[in-house]
């Protein structure tokens, strides 16, 4: 008996499922969906790492000596990049994902970037990625932008107290 379920002309590796899968398999995404001190661990290693860039700097701008606050406020907030970076990096990879999901049409590239095509996703497919989106990928969404509200935070509060130095 023929089937009746529609066949899906979107390549594998561009079927949003399998972004997905990829992106949740993948050691650097998945950092991301892992348990907070999971998470947070890597954020800690990043920033410590970034200090071997941002004390030297940090340290001939303020010296360590005669401005120890001005130094580590300075020196803090340098280190924060590259951790920013690399969430800056996660967050826009899982949105990516998740609008490739709750969409109803998918855009995909048949043998290269010429000959774009579009395909609408069956009531099936749509409901399967949108309980996805809506179970799965809003956590690590709202997990990330809580953690831009935290560091925004950590700098308006380095700021403040800087005003005050």
């Amino acid at each position: 008996m023929p089937s009746s379920a529609p066949v899906c002309p979107v390549p594998t590796e561009q079927q949003p499922i399998n972004e997905y899968q990829e992106l949740k398999e993948s050691w650097f995404f998945r950092w991301a969906t892992l348990d907070l001190k999971g998470f947070i661990k890597p954020i800690a290693v990043l920033w410590t790492l970034s200090w071997l860039v941002s004390a030297p700097v940090a340290a001939t701008s303020f010296h360590v000596s005669k401005y120890p606050a001005q130094f580590f406020i300075f020196g803090a907030a340098g280190a924060m990049v590259i951790p920013l970076l690399a969430l800056l990096r996660l967050y826009l990879g899982w949105v990516y994902v998740c609008d490739r999901l709750s969409n109803a049409t998918i855009f995909y590239e048949e043998s290269g970037w010429y000959d774009g095509q579009e395909w609408t996703k069956p009531e099936e497919v749509l409901q399967r990625d949108n309980l996805i989106v809506n179970y799965q990928l809003k956590s690590v969404l709202q997990r990330l932008k809580m953690t831009f509200g935290i560091i925004l935070a950590l700098f308006i509060l380095g700021g403040v107290v800087w005003m005050f130095l």
